[in-house]
């Protein structure tokens, strides 16, 4: 899952009556300017060739607002961490309650007969809870795949430099040179089958550092569930960047 950044410089575009952010990148290779949506990142991103300038970019937008408008509107909306919000939990729905009086201790799940989703219970106020959820998701996913990291790389006799957690929005995880392994903590809000195949892959990274057909094997040999998690990934797992949005 690793990806070379290839655009050599990167400028911000506004576009009136358009709300999304609108990054403009000059390729190298770009031999005509490109267009698309980014579903993780809620944005609009122009490619151009080294030679184009803003303003063609604005151009090139500006012919094409409502293909842009069209894409942008077939996003899910974001779901910002409030009172009574739903966001999946290890692939669960649960309904966030905050508790603006409760003292800070540990988030915990509680299900409620009379609900038909169990509760996500975060102590804080309006303002503190959605910061404190943040962080709590964040360990929870370091959490879970400190130990499937473990268990895969404990399997092959390896053993990673370092286990990253950030909110990385073009891949999943990346396996690094030096042996740094970084994940994307929305791992934990998916089904747990698909945080230990991404594990899995980025460990296999230690052994195979490329794509090929010895790599793909010892994955399948790792998690036999991983093309159904690969699938998962392509068909649901960008849905996952709407919550916490705001």
């Amino acid at each position: 899952m690793r990806r070379t950044r290839a655009a050599l410089s990167s400028e911000q575009l506004r576009i009136q009556g358009l709300q999304a952010p609108v990054e403009v990148r000059r390729h190298p290779a770009a031999r005509r300017m490109t267009l698309r949506v980014s579903r993780s990142r809620r944005a609009v991103i122009v490619t151009l060739p080294m030679q184009c300038d803003l303003h063609q970019a604005g151009t090139f937008l500006s012919h094409h607002l409502d293909w842009v408008r069209r894409h942008l509107g077939a996003l899910p909306k974001p779901v910002p961490f409030e009172d009574g919000a739903v966001i999946p939990l290890r692939g669960r729905m649960h309904t966030l309650r905050f508790l603006p009086h409760a003292e800070r201790g540990e988030i915990g799940s509680v299900r409620c007969q009379e609900e038909s989703l169990p509760r996500l219970v975060v102590p804080g106020s309006r303002e503190e809870a959605p910061r404190y959820l943040s962080q709590w998701l964040v360990e929870q996913a370091r959490r879970d795949l400190v130990r499937r990291v473990g268990f895969h790389a404990a399997n092959l006799k390896l053993k990673p430099k370092k286990i990253a957690v950030r909110d990385q929005s073009s891949r999943w995880g990346s396996c690094s040179t030096t042996g740094v392994l970084s994940f994307s903590w929305r791992l934990v809000l998916a089904p747990p089958y698909i945080l230990d195949y991404v594990a899995a892959h980025e460990v296999a990274h230690l052994a195979e550092m490329n794509h090929g057909p010895r790599f793909w094997r010892l994955v399948k040999k790792m998690v036999p569930r991983s093309g159904e998690a690969r699938e998962w990934l392509r068909t649901y797992g960008m849905d996952l960047h709407c919550y916490g949005a705001a």
